[in-house]
C-alpha cells in the first residue's frame, strides 16, 4: 500500500522511531544482564577457588567471606534433598554447578575436602536510571506526535472550508490568527475568497443593472407599439419586444447558472412534456413547420424543468439555425433525446463550443456553453456525431 498522506507519512515516521527506541531499551537491558551474569559467574568460580584454598589452610569454611560475598549456606535437609534431586535431573550434579532452583541462583561445591550447597543472593538490580530515561524520551516523543498532529488541525478546517466553497457557497471565512504556513495559506485563501465574491457580487449588480434598465425602453417600445393602426405592425412589434424581454429573463437564468446562485427544483419529468415545453420557448410561430418529432418510447426523467427546457430549447434553436434546410428530427427513444439536422460537420471538437463566447456568426456563442453548464448540473452528457450529412446531438 503506498502511504500518500502526509499524516500517515508522520505516523510511520513516528511509529518507527518509538519500535527502534524500545528496540534499544530491551536490547541495553539483556546487554546489562549478559554483563551481570558474566560478573556472577567470574565471582562464583573466586568464591569456589577462595573456599577450597581457605579449607585447605584452615580446615574449615570462611563463613564471614560468604556473607560478605552476599552468599548463605544452605543447611536444610530437607532443602538439600531437593536441590540434588533437581541438579541430578539435570545432568549437573557434578564437582562444580550452577543453576536457579525456585527463583533462587543455587552453586554447588562438591571436591574431594567437602560439599557444599550456596545460595547466591546477588540479584541483578532494576535498571531504573535507565527505564526513568527511557521512559522520558518516549514521553517527549509522543508529546512532540501530538503536538505537530495538533498543528494539522486548522488544515482539516481549512479543506472543510474549501468542500464548502467548492460547492459555490462564497460566505465562508478561514482567517487564522497563528503565525505557521497552513495560517497563511488559511489566509491567502480566504483573501482569495473575499476577493472572488466582491467580484462576483459586483458582476451581478452590474447584469441585473443592464436588465433593470433595458426592462424600462422594452416596457415604453410595447406600449407605443400598441398605438399603431396597422395590426400587423402592431403584431410584429409586439412580437419583437416579447422576444427581448424573454431574451432578458434568459439572460438571467444564465446569470444564475454561471453564479451558481439558484436552487433545483428536482422533479420527474415525461420527455415528450419537456419537448412540447421546449418548443414554447422558441418564439417562433407554428414551430412544427420546422420540427418533426418521432416518439419511438417516450420517458421519465426527474430534472428542474426550467433549466433543463432552456438546454432542449437552446439544442432545437441551434439545430433550426444550422440547417440547410431549416427542418430538423428530434427523436426520443431508449432514454434518449436525439435532435438531428441537415449541415455540414462541426469544424471543431465539441469540447470547442462548450466554451462561453466561442467564435459564431450567428450569435454570442453563449448555446453549448448554457447547455452543458446545466447539463453538468444535472449529471448528464451530450454527444454528437456526423452521419450521412447529418448532425446528430444526444442528450444521454
Amino acid at each position: 500500500m503506498i502511504i500518500t498522506s502526509l499524516r500517515s507519512k508522520i505516523r510511520v515516521v513516528f511509529s518507527i522511531t518509538l519500535l527502534l527506541l524500545g528496540a534499544l531499551f530491551i536490547f541495553s537491558i539483556k546487554y546489562d544482564h549478559a554483563m551481570i551474569e558474566e560478573r556472577n559467574i567470574a565471582q562464583e568460580q573466586a568464591i569456589s577457588h577462595y573456599l577450597y584454598a581457605y579449607y585447605l589452610k584452615h580446615g574449615k569454611i570462611d563463613e564471614a567471606y560468604l556473607e560478605a560475598q552476599n552468599v548463605s549456606l544452605i543447611t536444610d535437609k530437607g532443602t538439600v534433598v531437593q536441590i540434588e534431586r533437581f541438579f541430578k535431573e539435570k545432568g549437573k550434579l557434578k564437582r562444580y554447578a550452577v543453576d536457579t532452583f525456585r527463583l533462587k541462583r543455587i552453586i554447588i561445591i562438591n571436591n574431594d575436602r567437602f560439599k557444599l550447597i550456596l545460595e547466591n543472593k546477588n540479584k541483578v538490580p532494576f535498571p531504573l536510571k535507565r527505564a526513568l530515561i527511557f521512559s522520558t524520551v518516549f514521553l517527549l516523543i509522543v508529546l512532540l506526535y501530538l503536538w505537530i498532529m495538533k498543528s494539522f488541525r486548522p488544515l482539516s478546517t481549512l479543506k472543510s472550508q474549501i468542500q464548502t466553497f467548492s460547492k459555490g457557497n462564497l460566505d465562508i471565512e478561514c482567517k487564522s490568527d497563528k503565525e505557521d504556513e497552513i495560517a497563511e495559506v488559511a489566509n491567502e485563501f480566504d483573501h482569495a475568497v473575499t476577493m472572488i465574491r466582491e467580484l462576483l457580487h459586483s458582476r451581478q449588480l452590474f447584469l441585473r443593472a443592464i436588465m433593470h434598465e433595458l426592462k424600462t425602453p422594452i416596457a415604453k417600445g410595447r406600449l407605443v407599439s400598441e398605438m399603431l393602426e396597422d395590426e400587423k405592425n402592431k403584431a410584429r412589434m409586439h412580437s419583437i419586444f416579447e422576444r427581448l424581454n424573454l431574451l432578458i429573463d434568459e439572460f438571467a437564468k444564465i446569470e444564475k447558472i454561471t453564479s451558481k446562485n439558484f436552487d433545483l427544483t428536482i422533479k420527474p419529468y415525461k420527455m415528450s412534456d419537456l419537448l412540447e415545453a421546449s418548443e414554447d420557448m422558441l418564439m417562433i410561430e407554428n414551430p412544427k413547420r420546422f420540427i418533426t418529432t418521432r416518439i419511438e418510447q417516450d420517458y421519465s426523467i426527474d430534472v428542474d424543468f426550467e433549466l433543463f427546457t432552456l438546454v432542449v430549447k437552446n439544442l432545437l434553436d441551434n439545430a433550426i439555425k444550422y440547417s440547410t434546410d431549416k427542418q430538423i428530427t428530434v427523436i426520443i427513444d431508449d432514454n434518449k433525446l436525439k435532435i438531428i439536422n441537415k449541415g455540414e460537420a462541426l469544424k471543431e471538437p465539441l469540447e470547442h463550443y462548450f466554451k462561453p463566447f466561442h467564435t459564431s456568426k450567428q450569435g454570442l456563442g453563449l448555446g453549448l456553453y448554457i447547455v452543458k453548464s446545466i447539463l453538468d448540473i444535472h449529471h448528464m452528457e451530450l454527444e454528437y456525431r456526423h452521419e450521412d450529412g447529418e448532425n446528430i446531438f444526444t442528450v444521454v
